[in-house]
């Protein structure tokens, strides 16, 4: 079997997925972008947001009555689906994000976040419409560029996958993630030389970033790459966890 039939893209959970949080529009931007409702100026880094069970309707009604100011109701929709989106509850994540949506339709943190949650539902499309409206509300949403590489790559749709990657490196070229997923993807096609250089810069990012996981699981991937012909690698080995 060849090499670019084994190294396939698994079903991962990058820090551009829910698990990101409130929007962040990089002037510096990544995946990027999201995965802390607390705006931060390095989607890289995932903030850690204590799980916040699902509202019920009638609370939800009083936080709008008590007069709670935008951000903060906001972030309290992006926490209850953040929370569900951890205990894998799909369906539920997606209503809440439906609802946030229609109370602010322009609100791209929250199309961004839909775009995970369909695409864990394997809703690949819809996904992809999710992101686009994230970033037709935020042209520099980096995250939302590398989302969209991700669904098309577990299509097999090389091209365009590479295609997202470099926009999404467009506006951040720190980005690690992206330029892993690019290397990859860049493999799948044969481009050894640019795939590797590509995986090399995402490793020496990380290392500077002192993402050591991140390092530690890419030198292992790149050790394999450049030792085997056909080395079996599968992507889910890649910042799982």
């Amino acid at each position: 079997m060849n090499l670019k039939s084994k190294l396939k893209f698994g079903l991962i959970k990058p820090l551009g997925y829910l698990a990101l949080g409130c929007v962040t529009v990089i002037s510096t931007s990544p995946i990027v972008l999201a995965k802390t409702h607390v705006i931060s100026n390095n989607p890289h880094n995932r903030n850690t947001i204590s799980p916040h069970p699902a509202f019920p309707r009638q609370q939800e009604f009083q936080l709008a009555q008590m007069g709670e100011n935008r951000d903060e109701e906001r972030t309290r929709f992006i926490q209850a689906a953040d929370a569900l989106y951890d205990q894998e509850k799909f369906t539920e994540a997606e209503e809440i994000l439906r609802k946030l949506i229609k109370r602010y339709p322009k609100y791209a943190v929250a199309h961004y976040k839909l775009g995970n949650v369909l695409f864990r539902q394997e809703k690949a499309e819809e996904a992809i419409a999710a992101y686009q409206q994230a970033i037709e509300h935020n042209s520099r949403y980096a995250l939302a560029y590398n989302a969209i590489g991700m669904v098309l790559a577990r299509q097999r749709r090389w091209q365009e996958a590479i295609t997202e990657y470099q926009k999404a490196l467009k506006i951040n070229p720190e980005y690690g993630e992206a330029l892993t997923h690019l290397g990859q993807a860049l493999w799948q096609q044969g481009r050894r030389d640019e795939a590797l250089a590509s995986l090399e810069k995402a490793l020496s990012i990380f290392k500077t970033q002192n993402r050591l996981d991140q390092a530690y699981r890419l030198e292992q991937l790149l050790r394999e790459l450049k030792s085997d012909d056909d080395p079996s690698v599968a992507d889910r080995r890649l910042f799982s966890g």
